[in-house]
Parts: structure tokens; C-alpha cells; sequence
């Protein structure tokens, strides 16, 4: 007989992972790796010293070990804001009044709101051991920013953080918290780098991208002594870093023998929903669950749905390695949709091969609607989500009223990256009645896919 679920689960210290989890050992068939754009062959651990750490390099090009110990230092970073709780969404379905049954893994108890302190603390922790300095990095919401900077504070490192103007001036109390916990902010494009020149002279007045300010801080690592850069998604040891979320789920799951039916996570650059999905998708590729797994993106920026599975580099200055992933082409300007952090024009390598593949469903949303289900779900869970995390909600809430419709008690995961606390002015906005919704058309998707390295890629 199953156990009386109560509202939260939480595990114990004790019960924190002491691995991440790598979800290549797993795969059938592995990503590609990154190529060199000059040689235009595949980077080995030479190509990527001048920009990364050395650890952080080795976890990269891990393929084969599924799981991957956490130093202690930062087992003992994590026990300041973990574990974090898995929650039943009680008020939510009787709200709903569907027979499914709906949990969420809520990462937005810490400062910086989101599940983004996971990888920070993993990558400073690293630099540090390195010996490094100083490190750069991007950020959109401004999630990542600010974990960084939690980090960098607790570990004495200099931080530059360049914030994607149109966040940035949505936002501008994050920029407080950043400069509080000792990071320097950037609105990117900039005039302070040879890259952001250059975005601004072909780009008069833009908002900016993430692949604009990943460009200017990668320029300014490599000409920084002693410094390195750091980001927050995309790359496979952010995922990896991530997996700490999946585990803490599998395992609270496990607790009360609960078996998801679909896991639901937003995806931007991957990491979230990588890091959510990651040990579900090893029993997936073994053969030991029939999990469905959804993908939820912006429509304004539609990467998996509407992207194409191509080479292209990882940033707007055509700096990083290439790299196969989903696509809308590394010259994409996003519209200013208040979903900072999934303005992004590509997708994690390892999330694009997994979507490739079929393993995953990949669906897009309207920022309207996606604020329609915010609402809903801070007027009954009493938690205010991010705009991110709230793409996921939006599909959460539509597959459990299909449920009502079917009478299916299907279980229905999904992840809570993050607080919305932040994000008052888009929220304003919807309630006002002056949030509008911007789809790309076509002709501009494919001006876009012009630039790519193998633009008839599909």
C-alpha cells in the first residue's frame, strides 16, 4: 500500500548524491563533438585550455563514466541551499479538478532564485583549485549572473558579468544583487570589447542576445591574465553539474514508489531540463521506463521546433567551437520576450541529439499563455515562478486538463527552476494588457539560417 504523499519530500544531508550523473555513458549514440573552425577538427582538450578550466574540460569530453564524483567542497556548498524539495501540487489539481497527479522540483530557494547556483558553485569551486583569478560570463534573466557571483564571493574571485542590455533594463535590480555579492555588470552589446563593437555597428539599438554577450566575455577571458570564462548552460559539464536535480527527484520519487508518467522542463540552452531529465533518461535508453519526456521553448524563439539540426557556433562573434545542435542560427535576434534566459539561438549538443533521436517532445508557447498559467500557479501553489520555469507550467497544466477530459491519472513532473521575483515589470505588463506575443516568420528564420555553416541542414 503507498505511503501517504505529503505537500513537500525532502531528502536528508545524508541522502544529497555524491555523483553527478552523465547521461553520454547512457547513449546509444553519442553528440558529436565540438569542431575547430579553423581545422575543422574535432577540439580536444588543447583547443578548449585557453578559455576553460582544466576540470572543467576533462568533465566536457567525459563520455564513458556515468557517474562522476562531487569534490566535498562542493558537497558542502550544496548542503547551504540543499536538497530542494519535490512538491505535490495538491492546490493545483483541485484547482484543475483533474484526476493527474502533479509534482514540481522547486530550485528557487536561494538568492539567486533559480537552479543556476548548482553549476556555479562547481565551476568556481574549480577556478579556484586552479588558481585562477578572475572569471567572465554572460547572463540573461540575470539567474546565472547572480549565482555566479554568490559563488565567486564565497571563493574570492573577481567576477565581469555581461547582462543582455534588454534584461538588463527590464531588470535592474539584479543588477544590484550581482554588484552586492562583489560581480561587475556589462550591459552587452558594449562598447568595452572588440565583438560588441562590432554587433552594435551591424545592429544599431539592439536589445542584444545571449550569443552577443557570450561573445564579449569570452573575448575579454582570453585577454584577462589568470581569468577564465564560465556559462551557466549549453555546454555538457553545465549539464552534468545540473544532474543534481534529477537524482534528488529520482530518489524523493523513489521514496513513496511513485512512477512519473511525463516530466515537463523549459529549455533555453538545456541545462534545467538536461539536468532534470538526466538519470530518467539513462533507465529511458536501457530500456526501463516509458517516460515522456516535453521540451518547452518560447515561440519567440523557437529553437527545437522550429531550429534546424545543424554546425554553428555557440555565440553571435563566431568565437566558440562549433558545435551540432538545434539552431536558429548564431545571428538571431530574439525579440525582447521577458523569458530571459531561453533567448538563446542554439540548444545543448546533448538535448539536441536526445531530441534528434525521438527521445524527446519538443513543444513551443506564446509568452501570453505562458503568464496566463504563471498566474494561475501563484494564486494556488503561493510560489511566484520565473517566466522561464513557468513554460513548463503552462504545458503541465494543459496535459493534466487532458487528463480531466480522459479521466488518465497520469503523473506529471515537471521542474520549477526558478522565483519570479525579479521579473514584476513583465508580470505588470501581462496584468496591464500590454504583453503581446512575437512569432519569427518564416522569411526571417530563414534570412538567419543563411549564415550557418550548412544552411540546406535539417
Amino acid at each position: 500500500m503507498q505511503k501517504e504523499i505529503p505537500y513537500k519530500i525532502f531528502l536528508t544531508e545524508e541522502e544529497l548524491p555524491k555523483t553527478w550523473h552523465n547521461v553520454r555513458a547512457s547513449m546509444k549514440e553519442l553528440p558529436e563533438p565540438f569542431i575547430n573552425p579553423v581545422t575543422r577538427k574535432p577540439c580536444g582538450a588543447e583547443d578548449l585550455k585557453p578559455v576553460f578550466c582544466d576540470e572543467l574540460i576533462a568533465q566536457e569530453l567525459n563520455t564513458t563514466d556515468k557517474y562522476i564524483p562531487i569534490p566535498q567542497g562542493i558537497q558542502d556548498f550544496y548542503k547551504m541551499f540543499r536538497p530542494s524539495p519535490l512538491v505535490r501540487a495538491y492546490n493545483l489539481e483541485k484547482k484543475l479538478d483533474t484526476p493527474a497527479k502533479i509534482y514540481y522540483k522547486f530550485e528557487g530557494q536561494n538568492t539567486s532564485g533559480s537552479h543556476k547556483l548548482n553549476s556555479a558553485a562547481a565551476q568556481v569551486y574549480y577556478a579556484k583549485q586552479q588558481g585562477l583569478t578572475s572569471l567572465t560570463t554572460e547572463t540573461g534573466a540575470g539567474q546565472w549572473g547572480t549565482a555566479l557571483a554568490m559563488a565567486c564571493a564565497f571563493y574570492g574571485l573577481d567576477l565581469k558579468v555581461y547582462m543582455v542590455k534588454v534584461s538588463a533594463e527590464q531588470k535592474p535590480h539584479r543588477k544590484a544583487v550581482i554588484e552586492t555579492y562583489g560581480g561587475k555588470v556589462i550591459p552587452s552589446p558594449s562598447n568595452t570589447t572588440e565583438a560588441g563593437r562590432k554587433i552594435l555597428e551591424e545592429n544599431p539599438g539592439t536589445g542584444g542576445s545571449l550569443g552577443c554577450a557570450i561573445s564579449e566575455a569570452m573575448e575579454t577571458a582570453v585577454k584577462t591574465p589568470n581569468c577564465r570564462y564560465v556559462l551557466g548552460s549549453v555546454l555538457n559539464h553545465v549539464l552534468l553539474h545540473q544532474t543534481i536535480i534529477g537524482q534528488e527527484t529520482k530518489a524523493a520519487l523513489e521514496k513513496y514508489g511513485i512512477e512519473p508518467d511525463m516530466i515537463i522542463g523549459c529549455a533555453g540552452g538545456g541545462s534545467n531540463l538536461g539536468g532534470l531529465i538526466s538519470p530518467f533518461m539513462s533507465d529511458r535508453l536501457e530500456g526501463k521506463n516509458n517516460i515522456h519526456f516535453i521540451a518547452v521553448e518560447p515561440a519567440s524563439c523557437p529553437t527545437l521546433t522550429r531550429g534546424r539540426y545543424a554546425l554553428d557556433y555557440g555565440d553571435t562573434g563566431r568565437m566558440t567551437p562549433l558545435m551540432r545542435m538545434y539552431t536558429l542560427g548564431c545571428g538571431f535576434m530574439p525579440s525582447a520576450n521577458h523569458a530571459g534566459g531561453l533567448r538563446y539561438h542554439g540548444m545543448s549538443p546533448i538535448i539536441s541529439k536526445l531530441y534528434h533521436d525521438g527521445y524527446i517532445e519538443a513543444r513551443s508557447v506564446e509568452q501570453t499563455k505562458v503568464f496566463e498559467a504563471a498566474i494561475l500557479f501563484a494564486r494556488t501553489e503561493g510560489t511566484l515562478p520565473a517566466p522561464e520555469s513557468s513554460h513548463a507550467i503552462r504545458i503541465a497544466i494543459d496535459e493534466a486538463l487532458k487528463c480531466k477530459e480522459t479521466g488518465e491519472a497520469k503523473t506529471i513532473v515537471f521542474g520549477l527552476s526558478g522565483t519570479g521575483y525579479f521579473d514584476m515589470t513583465a508580470y505588470q505588463s501581462y496584468l496591464d494588457g500590454t504583453m503581446t506575443d512575437y512569432i519569427p516568420t518564416d522569411e526571417e528564420l530563414e534570412k538567419s539560417f543563411a549564415s550557418l555553416i550548412d544552411p540546406e541542414a535539417r
